[in-house]
């Protein structure tokens, strides 16, 4: 291999494909089950199978994909299971969308068993994409394993789990008041409603003492639901209704009585002290109807429109309607005493997109705090780790709070509840078929129940359903408990708890030992990215513009640790310029040919063949392959990729290639030893970078003949430390790192020097250096070569302040000074930097006078403040370094 050989500039498009490829065919991601080796497990967070690659994908699922690198990589035998999730509201809207504008048939024209084969052609011909989405970015998921949440595995795991807690106690059927989408006709659990602020209004009603004495103002946000109240309640100790609690009201627009009741749950402070109780629409008057043995009629039907029981001026009108056709009539009727604009939470349908219903229905739920128990006990002893844990205190107020879990929904697609009744006597029998006869009457007729289960049913079983249980299949023993869950914080309550509360239950063990809550993703202007305000960029658009490695690398990379993510795709450019300059790194070193097949041996090498910048990068890689490994290991992976970053571009690149150069161009003598730490380096640094930036680094590893073409990058053990004493052999010391520092801070003074002088980074200089000691110059001088090639100097000499005008570098190790006659016109650079200098000193003083201004810096928006004092500073420094350069012209 040659540098003619390898392109002139990288293209990920060629690289990318067939690496993946080459991956998948030879076998490199599935995990073998009788390896000896100690397992590493994850579980991907199960897209829906309507889903599209996101950024928030490829965020999720690069941290992943890093972690199943590098411990294959550590030597664990590393198992990723990929999958789908069937999203049960998700996908039959789809298909109902989609039937609708094909053929414009509704499932109800179909019939169950009808539209599920629509959905199940759905998902064959349109679902599903995401999963080849992922193999864009680079995922090494083990696809001879992927699962999908209806699959028959999975389905007899859901089948299991319920009848379990069923005969347990924990699942039972009860006539409660649920959520209620009218949009998609399914209940919803608490933690599928999301609220939203709104504008409103707030009427204030009479509801007349039937006994002619007067009349209750009640304020309420929901005047469509009053045909369904069956008391207005008050507190006990409002003193304004004292004598009045039992007495009978008449219902506005009925000919219903009903009474006026105490309870603890009204505020006396808000509105008139008087609220209005309708059982079967609202949560809080559900338990309030309870206390008090009230009737709860429900008077909406199931998408939304009011019923019969509503009265004939509503029946079948639409809620909204009712509501603006009720406040009318009350209004004529002289009942409405006034209006008020009101802001407050709405509840919505996280899917159907509508304003949730507070229903009274029949549905089936789990028994919450048992399970909860020990999943709270899980977390707070440290079983599980939160990453950052600052999660811990969100989890704890919800599981320590938790409430009955709503898991029936009136779909059909999704599993179908095991619950049979008997044709005959109504006797209900859960099992996975219906019974041969029914055990309470001898008939042999049965139907089974028409809902079925909440998707996250079958995802909190994920960790050990996708291994085969209830069957303790050899995967099952090998890979559970997994090691590492990623994902995002707005699923802590829907899977993460539900997860943990499910593996000690089923399993008796903890799911995963720790967890990553990936950041929020927002665009430049602070705005979470989302389709609607159609800032989300399409992840494959910026693969082909930028490389999977760029966007990869990039994400990392401006991802802190729980903080949110401000994302642009012109941010790609950092992981695209970092690709280019690691390519061009080998591209620079093909020159000399490909690596020696003895590449990482360095048992050969002795202090005495090295020079300083030699032993400097031992000690820097040293450092960073220490680095690396601790912050891949303790998830901090924002901070492993700028480390990695710097020191590949910075100390390598910047420094160690440039004072290489050199001692790579001499006949003999250091070149061996200088080629040989070369090598070492690059194959050690493309081994670090590879978890985050997998196919450059595979090519460049095979073209630099560092393995075969049969082997791959992916396959090398992950890099350790030198030992100490081996480091202390070579003279890779820590005061070969302070010396070094000390050089490179020399340098950094004369490239500063060139410009403030703005003399061109590739002109020759004469550099006269004055060094603080007499072993200062002796290190300076262990290398002039390579001390020449970092400054650019035409000449290098030791020795005290030339003759004429000249630029001075100040450094610890000593000072540099660049004769500048014929170099700069001193009249004209003098006349620069005094105009540069009245605009600063005038700049200053507008801020310093805004900054006095007590007014300004007590009420103006923090964030200016702070901007001002930072523009101030910033422009002080900037005078100073324009003053130091008036008084070296002058000197």
């Amino acid at each position: 291999m040659s540098e003619e050989t390898l392109a002139k500039a990288y293209t990920p498009a060629e690289v990318e494909g067939k690496w993946y490829q080459t991956w998948e065919k030879r076998g490199y991601f599935h995990a073998d089950v009788n390896s000896p080796k100690k397992p590493y497990s994850i579980v991907i967070p199960p897209p829906n199978v309507t889903g599209i690659l996101t950024l928030g994908h490829v965020l999720n699922n690069t941290l992943q994909d890093i972690l199943i690198r590098f411990e294959k990589m550590r030597g664990r035998e590393v198992c990723w299971v990929p999958g789908m999730d069937h999203a049960g509201i998700a996908t039959q809207a789809k298909v109902e969308a989609f039937l609708k504008k094909e053929k414009n048939l509704t499932r109800y024209d179909l019939g169950r068993e009808k539209f599920l084969d629509e959905v199940w052609k759905w998902k064959e011909q349109y679902g599903g994409k995401i999963i080849q989405q992922f193999r864009t970015i680079g995922t090494a998921c083990d696809w001879e394993r992927e699962r999908f949440t209806f699959d028959e595995g999975l389905s007899n795991a859901v089948q299991e789990v319920f009848i379990r807690l069923y005969n347990d106690g924990l699942i039972y059927k009860g006539h409660r008041i649920i959520n209620w989408c009218p949009k998609s006709r399914t209940a919803l659990s608490d933690e599928e409603v999301i609220y939203r602020q709104e504008s409103g209004h707030l009427w204030h009603i009479k509801y007349p003492y039937v006994d002619g004495t007067g009349y209750v103002i009640v304020a309420t946000t929901r005047p469509e639901t009053l045909m369904g109240d069956t008391a207005v309640a008050v507190n006990p100790n409002d003193e304004r209704y004292a004598g009045q609690v039992g007495k009978m009201l008449l219902l506005p627009l009925t000919n219903r009585q009903i009474p006026l009741i105490a309870d603890e749950y009204v505020e006396k402070e808000f509105g008139t002290g008087a609220v209005k109780i309708t059982p079967a629409h609202d949560p809080n008057d559900y338990e309030v109807g309870l206390r008090h043995n009230l009737e709860m009629p429900n008077i909406m039907n199931d998408d939304g429109t009011m019923n019969a029981a509503a009265g004939p001026d509503f029946d079948g009108l639409d809620r909204n309607v009712a509501r603006r056709l009720v406040v009318e009539k009350l209004e004529e009727q002289g009942l409405l005493v006034k209006t008020e604009d009101y802001v407050h939470q709405v509840g919505y349908s996280e899917r159907g997109g509508v304003p949730v219903e507070p229903r009274l229905s029949d549905q089936w739920f789990v028994k919450m705090d048992v399970l909860a128990k020990p999943a709270i006990e899980a977390v707070t002893s440290g079983k599980i780790k939160f990453h950052p844990d600052r999660w811990v205190k969100t989890y704890l107020h919800w599981m320590e709070n938790i409430k009955d879990w709503c898991i029936s929904r009136q779909l059909w697609w999704g599993h179908r509840i095991p619950a049979y009744y008997c044709d005959k006597c109504g006797e209900l029998v859960v099992a996975k078929q219906a019974p041969a006869k029914c055990p309470k009457c001898g008939h042999d007729h049965f139907h089974q129940d028409e809902d079925v289960l909440d998707t996250w049913f079958s995802s909190w079983l994920w960790p050990f359903s996708v291994f085969d249980w209830p069957t303790e299949t050899p995967s099952l023993k090998h890979f559970y408990p997994t090691n590492t869950l990623i994902t995002g914080p707005d699923i802590i309550f829907f899977w993460v708890a539900r997860m943990i509360m499910a593996g000690l239950r089923f399993m008796g063990e903890i799911p995963f030992q720790d967890v990553y809550f990936t950041s929020i993703l927002r665009d430049d202007k602070g705005r979470k990215l989302s389709k609607s305000l159609n800032n989300s960029p399409d992840p494959l658009d910026v693969v082909a513009t930028y490389g999977a490695d760029a966007l990869r690398f990039t994400i990392i990379y401006i991802a802190p640790m729980g903080q949110d993510i401000r994302y642009d795709n012109k941010k790609c450019e950092i992981g695209r310029n970092f690709a280019n300059k690691i390519w061009n790194v080998v591209r620079f070193r093909l020159q000399h040919g490909t690596a020696p097949a003895d590449w990482q041996d360095l048992s050969g090498l002795k202090a005495s063949e090295l020079r300083p910048d030699d032993q400097w990068i031992l000690a820097r890689l040293n450092r960073i392959t220490k680095t690396m490994t601790k912050d891949l290991a303790e998830f901090d992976f924002n901070d492993a990729t700028k480390a990695i970053y710097d020191f590949i571009w910075n100390e390598f690149c910047n420094w160690y290639l440039e004072s290489a150069k050199p001692a790579l161009s001499a006949p003999a003598g250091t070149t061996c030893a200088t080629l040989k730490v070369f090598d070492y380096c690059l194959g050690t640094f493309l081994k670090l970078l590879h978890p985050i930036m997998p196919f450059v680094t595979d090519e460049l590893y095979h073209q630099m003949g560092f393995c075969t073409e049969e082997d791959s990058i992916m396959l090398q053990p992950w890099p350790e430390a030198i030992p100490e004493a081996r480091m202390q052999e070579l003279g890779a010391t820590e005061s070969v790192e302070q010396l070094n520092a000390a050089k490179y801070e020399l340098v950094r003074a004369v490239r500063n020097l060139r410009a403030n002088y703005q003399l061109s980074t590739s002109l020759p200089l004469d550099v006269v250096i004055a060094p603080a000691s007499t072993e200062a110059k002796a290190f300076l001088d262990l290398d002039h070569d390579a001390l020449a090639a970092l400054l650019n100097a035409k000449s290098l000499t030791f020795g005290e302040k030339p003759a004429g005008p000249a630029g001075v570098a100040v450094s610890a190790i000593g000072n540099a000074f660049v004769p500048l006659a014929g170099l700069v016109d001193f009249a004209a650079e003098t006349a620069r930097l005094q105009k540069q200098e009245a605009e600063a000193t005038k700049y200053i003083a507008t801020l310093q006078k805004k900054l006095a201004n007590k007014g300004y810096v007590e009420h103006a928006p923090a964030a200016a403040v702070e901007a001002d004092r930072a523009h101030l500073a910033e422009t002080e420094d900037k005078l100073a370094r324009i003053r130091e350069q008036l008084s070296a012209f002058n000197s």
